[in-house]
């Protein structure tokens, strides 16, 4: 009898029509993955074969537009799904009612952050105190009619695969020798099975994922830490023994466990990878081919893509495998990848009231960060010499020095492509670019002469925490001294000023977090929750509710 082995995750819910879901199981064994829905809505599909694992995604038709159903998981007949023994109410889909000419278009939730660490077994303390996404996922358990986000944003770091926890370095130690490289990181296809089975298996989590749909992008650590950084970064990694396995396991594991459920059922069915994988009785080597590809030549694969919810446009922006790496032409989206930017900004320009940028690296970061960015670049470049170009590339990995500003025909890019989407009649009321990465949270908004609103909106970690240390720095990158002496690396790298400037609005906020958006009509409102411990356990309490546009 087939074994659920992990899921169901809800994924893709149709905002366009109302009426269909996808819902991604991993099984143990070959099997048809049945999801039925207590309206009635029912659909199967036999799982495909991944280096001996099993999955399915299972497109769900035929739901009642502006409902919420109930449903269940069968493996070959028999329901797997919910847990006898769950605890946690039923899981569900919501579909949102269909607008039309007259109808205001429906109210959306969007809960988002990044960074997170798996939460430590039940019964032992962690080092990063207590998982937001945890803390979230319980309230909606305990209050089944409390309103829940429409869509989870993970926006990078779902999975740590060069920081480990204690169980699952015992796990590797078991596996193989961790003397031999690549030591206690994860090393193939198989342990980075692993790491999803540890944060995802998690009883709040497992329940959450299934009953809220998530969409996900990878950053760094999902393959390691400072993946792409610069051209010698990636030259010095191809010439270890164990970075070809590492990198493609990587991609390959982000394409079943995360890119898919990215993907409408329309787009699953024209992909010829998903196509050729379903077909055939083991996929392997067909995504191993193309995680081949990926690493080899970026250009050919996007990881991109955009999501419509009503009258508000969701773009999720690859910020690590798109890159443009050589020195002369740095960039963070190369060429193909920036046209698509653009051209899903600009289409239906007018037609819709709210853009998001999912970006897992913020655009606007603290004036004194950006400014020593900048300034590295150029030593990184050449522009003062050998040595410099030496001592800016030791410092760019040391200090992580590699967000927009660190690409600077790129931040500027994407400033102009902001301005120009935010400006004019058919503007709409906010462009708000979505980040995590750096273990804080904050709000700026940039001084440019637009009719939109215009934030950068950060929020990370969920379930990590930051050194003193940095923690001072970014205090200090925000503050009168950090502008100051911000000005001192631009004088040094004749960098020049920013293309714009900006201010700090709200935070730094530090701890474990969720931002939340709520987006009706032309307003916008934001909530900041911190999980934070207490005598009951932990609970997520509320440090900025905030009418960014609309009422006050």
């Amino acid at each position: 009898m087939a074994g659920l082995r992990l899921g169901p995750l809800l994924r893709h819910v149709d905002w366009d029509r109302g009426g269909s879901a996808t819902v991604w199981v991993e099984a143990d064994r070959p099997c048809t993955a049945e999801v039925r829905c207590a309206d009635g809505a029912t659909a199967s599909v036999r799982t495909f074969q991944i280096a001996g694992h099993h999955y399915a995604l299972v497109p769900v038709t035929g739901l009642t537009p502006g409902t919420t159903t109930a449903y269940e998981v069968l493996l070959d007949g028999v329901r797997v799904w919910p847990l006898s023994d769950g605890g946690f109410p039923p899981s569900t889909i919501t579909t949102p009612a269909v607008t039309g000419p007259g109808r205001a278009a429906p109210e959306l939730r969007v809960t988002f952050g990044s960074c997170r660490q798996a939460a430590p077994p039940a019964g032992r303390r962690g080092p990063h105190g207590p998982d937001a996404l945890d803390t979230l996922a319980a309230r909606l358990a305990a209050e089944p009619e409390a309103v829940r986000p429409d869509v989870l944003l993970l926006l990078g770091d779902q999975v740590y695969a060069d920081q480990l926890s204690r169980e699952t370095r015992r796990w590797l130690a078991a596996r193989r020798d961790l003397r031999e490289a690549p030591g206690a990181q994860v090393a193939d296809y198989e342990e980075y099975t692993r790491l999803y089975y540890e944060s995802w298996l998690d009883p709040e989590i497992r329940w959450l994922l299934s009953t809220v749909p998530s969409l996900q992008i990878f950053d760094d650590h999902d393959v390691v830490d400072d993946w792409n950084t610069s051209e010698a970064w990636l030259a010095g990694m191809r010439a270890t023994p164990w970075w070809r396995e590492r990198v493609l396991s990587g991609l390959m594991s982000y394409w079943v466990y995360q890119h898919l459920g990215n993907l409408s059922p329309a787009e699953l069915e024209t992909d010829e990878l998903y196509a050729e994988v379903r077909a055939s009785p083991d996929g392997t080597e067909a995504l191993r081919a193309f995680a081949a590809r990926a690493d080899a030549d970026p250009g050919s694969v996007r990881w991109s893509y955009r999501r419509d919810f009503g009258r508000s446009r969701l773009l999720m922006v690859d910020t690590r495998a798109a890159r443009v790496l050589a020195e002369d032409g740095r960039a963070m989206l190369d060429p193909a990848e920036h046209r698509w930017l653009r051209e899903n900004a600009l289409a239906g320009h007018g037609g819709y009231d709210h853009l998001l940028i999912g970006s897992s690296l913020p655009w606007l970061m603290p004036p004194l960060v950006h400014d020593a960015e900048v300034w590295n670049a150029a030593l990184c470049r050449g522009d003062r010499g050998p040595r410099w170009a030496r001592i800016g590339e030791d410092l760019r990995r040391r200090a992580d020095l590699e967000h927009w500003a660190a690409f600077p025909a790129s931040f500027a890019a994407l400033s102009d492509l902001i301005e120009e989407v935010g400006t004019g009649p058919r503007a709409p009321a906010t462009v708000m670019v979505l980040s995590g990465d750096v273990h804080h949270a904050y709000v700026a908004e940039p001084r440019i002469p637009t009719t939109a609103r215009v934030f950068q909106l950060t929020c990370s970690p969920v379930h990590n925490s930051i050194h003193t240390a940095v923690r001072f720095g970014f205090r200090l990158g925000w503050s009168r001294t950090g502008r100051w002496l911000g000005r001192g690396f631009s004088r040094h790298g004749r960098t020049g000023r920013p293309p714009l400037s900006w201010r700090r609005t709200g935070g730094p906020w530090f701890g474990n977090q969720l931002m939340t958006l709520s987006l009706a009509g032309r307003t916008a409102r934001l909530w900041l929750d911190q999980a934070r411990s207490g005598g009951s356990g932990a609970r997520l309490v509320t440090v900025l509710d905030r009418w960014l546009t609309g009422p006050e």
